[in-house]
């Protein structure tokens, strides 16, 4: 059975000040669905978010991001356990840095309780621990963070849900007629440097950081898929029929 990992960003799980609870639950139902043909871990954003729901605070501050966190990951692992029950589906919570991948202990730690945790028929919800830790242990971003875990978890492919349809030949934010790319071969210097903002308040990332990602899987012999978080049409199109109208995948030829 081939393992996938999603990726889910803080633009889809939340709406202005709470969780989005109608979008939750489709990309539950999609993993419980995916799940009959694929092993699936998540990685998800929305801890941030999520604490805001509850506690207005400026979040730009670095001890506001960790309280913030730390009320927000109870939040959020909530949504996710009433959603997933549904589907009477166990979830279990892992919480990683950077340094969880430079350390062939640490490494091995988590690999064994993911492995375990499928082998179970647990779905393993991984997010970056941002509430103990300092810049220098984070990835800051969850794309980054997805790719390495699809990687040392020896994952066939990473499927990003995001805010945008795909991965575009221009920004479509200055250029409505920029052309959606269907596959992207190889990612050049000058699109990892070109200008990026995320589309949400407390998202971390923006198209830059989902290239890096999509560069790491490509350079360790894998693929990832960038498509709606908003609309599950394409994921479900590519995981289920592998054709899609929406969407970029990322491979080498």
């Amino acid at each position: 059975m081939k393992r996938i990992v999603f990726k889910v960003g803080s633009s889809v799980l939340t709406n202005r000040d709470e969780v989005a609870k109608e979008r939750m639950l489709n990309l539950v139902s999609l993993i419980a669905e995916a799940r009959k043909k694929y092993e699936v871990i998540l990685v998800t954003s929305g801890a941030v978010a999520s604490g805001y729901t509850a506690l207005k605070i400026d979040r730009k501050k670095a001890v506001s991001k960790r309280l913030l966190a730390s009320v927000g990951q109870p939040i959020l692992m909530h949504s996710y356990k009433n959603k997933f029950d549904i589907y009477g589906v166990d979830i279990a919570q892992i919480l990683l840095t950077e340094e969880d991948f430079d350390s062939r202990v640490h490494t091995k730690i988590f690999q064994d309780i993911i492995d375990s945790a499928l082998a179970n028929g647990i779905i393993p919800i991984v997010n970056e621990n941002d509430i103990s830790t300092i810049p220098d242990q984070l990835f800051g971003d969850n794309d980054q963070l997805s790719a390495h875990v699809a990687h040392y978890t020896n994952s066939d492919t990473l499927i990003i849900l995001s805010d945008i349809q795909g991965y575009y030949e221009e920004n479509p934010k200055k250029n409505p007629n920029a052309k959606l790319l269907q596959e992207v071969n190889e990612i050049t210097n000058e699109d990892l440097n070109q200008e990026h903002s995320p589309n949400n308040e407390f998202a971390s990332g923006g198209i830059v950081t989902k290239l890096k990602a999509a560069k790491y899987m490509m350079d360790n012999g894998r693929s990832m898929f960038l498509c709606s978080g908003f609309d599950l049409k394409a994921a479900k199109d590519f995981l289920f029929s592998e054709k899609y109208e929406s969407g970029t995948l990322f491979r080498k030829k």
